[in-house]
Parts: structure tokens; sequence; C-alpha cells
């Protein structure tokens, strides 16, 4: 009877890169009778051994990212000794990197998997900036980095997003003809606050295609020349009451509206980076 074709994967972290590395490679065979195992969390002799003892008595493969140096000269060296393929699948890219890139690696396991403080920060910036989309609560204009103000259809909430991804707390608030803006507007520093305007045409363009794709008629009050112009000039005195700095978003993508922010944030607060 022939023995099991075997990949062992074995890794010091998850081994999940190395399985989807094993993966790939499998589909350029064909085969379907190979088995995959993965040992994960290896992180002594006696792991190395009881993997060896298991490889020796099938027709296998061992394929690791093991980046501790003790563990992986140990498991090449007895890997050696029962004359099984052991393939290490990260270090020699490690060793381009330190050569290439003049670099010493870390030789920690499971870096990958550990959330750091900018993950956390990114992940409650952007519950801030959903929760206080809109003006939906004007709590958070206190609580926000950034507050941004303008029309409807000026790209409040697509940079709230995009500036939480940054790790920015952001609050947006529609301004309205019929609507006071929220006292709380008036009672943070200005450079918290960032004004965005557009031009008239162009907040056309805009609210027409979106009444087309709503299934609407692009003769709604929301589209009409006249009203945009009035919700403009409405937006730009609330503007200048507030003395907040303003940006024309009228030919910009996000991204470049984004970077003026905070270069224009930067020169106030330096903690922005």
């Amino acid at each position: 009877m022939s023995r099991r074709k075997i990949v062992y994967i074995v890794s010091d972290s998850v081994g999940e890169t190395a399985e989807l590395m094993v993966k790939a490679v499998l589909t350029q065979f064909n085969e379907e009778d190979i088995e995959i195992q993965t040992i994960s969390y290896v992180e002594d002799l006696k792991d190395i051994n009881n993997i060896i003892a298991v490889a020796r008595y099938n027709h296998s493969i061992i394929a690791y990212t093991i980046v501790i140096s003790p563990l992986k000269q140990y498991l090449d060296q007895k890997a050696r000794e029962e004359g099984i393929v052991a393939i290490d699948l990260m270090n020699p890219l490690m060793n381009a990197f330190s050569r290439i890139f003049n670099k010493e690696p870390n030789f920690q396991p499971r870096l990958m998997r550990k959330l750091d403080d900018n993950y956390f920060r990114r992940v409650a910036a952007v519950e801030f900036a959903v929760k206080y989309d809109d003006g939906q609560d004007i709590a958070g204009i206190k609580q926000a980095d950034i507050v941004l103000i303008g029309v409807s259809r000026t790209s409040k909430t697509p940079l709230s997003m995009y500036l939480a991804h940054k790790r920015f707390k952001v609050a947006n608030v529609p301004l309205v003809p019929e609507i006071a803006p929220p006292d709380e507007l008036f009672t943070i520093p200005k450079n918290k606050c960032v004004g965005l305007i557009i031009t008239p045409n162009k907040l056309n363009e805009i609210r027409k295609e979106r009444l087309k794709n709503l299934g609407l008629t692009s003769q709604a009050n929301y589209a009409n020349l006249n009203r945009i112009l009035e919700e403009l000039d409405y937006a730009e005195k609330i503007m200048k009451r507030l003395g907040c700095p303003v940006i024309n978003v009228s030919n910009k993508a996000v991204e470049e509206t984004a970077d003026l922010i905070l270069a224009m944030l930067k020169k106030e607060r330096s903690w922005i980076g």
C-alpha cells in the first residue's frame, strides 16, 4: 500500500500564510490526493520532534514559516537527519530584505496577529464617523478632531470616512437655510472646523445625477439652480461667521481634499501627522 502524500504546514503563528502558499502551489499540479495538515503555534523542540516523528512515516513535505532561529535550525537539522524535505517559506525573503534594505528582522512570531493601538484608533474613528454623520448627533461636534460643514453633496461623508481611516474622528454637519446651525459649531476652535464649498454649476450637475440615480425628476427643487445659489450663499455666510478654513471641492478628488485639510490643520495642531 502506498504511503499517504501529506504536506505538513508548520508555523510559530497561525500558519495561514504558509497554507495559502501551499494551496497556490498545489493548484499547479492537479493533485487531489495530497493532504494538507497545519500545525500552528510551534513553540519548543518537543513540538519539532513530534512533527518529525509523524512526517518520517509518510510521503511528506514540511513547509514552514518559523522565525525563531533556534526552532528553525533544529527543524532543518532533524529534517536532514530523517531525509525529510523541509521548505522554509519565510527566511529567504527576510534575508533578502536584510541584505538589500540593510535592516534586521525582529524574529518575533505572530506580529501580524497583534492588534496595535493604530488599529483600535482606526476602528474607533470609523465608528465615530458613522455615528456623527450628517449632523445625526450634535454631541459629536465637541468630541471630533475635525468637523466638516457644507451643503448637501459636497463630499462630507466620503471625506469623513477617508479621514477616519487615517485615525481622525470626524463629524460632519449639513448647512441648510431653513435650519439654524448647531450652537456647538460656534464653541469649538475655528481651526477644528473646515467648510466645503463648490461651484453652483458643478453642484447642479452632481445633484441632477443623484436624482437620476434615485429615479426622480431632475426638475426637483433639490437640483434647482436658484435653490442651489441660495444654499451656497447661506453656507458661505455661516463659514464667514465661524472664521473657519474653506476648501473648494469642485474639481477635487476626496484624497486631494483630505490632504489639503490635514495640511491646513497641521499648521495649527502639531500632533497631526
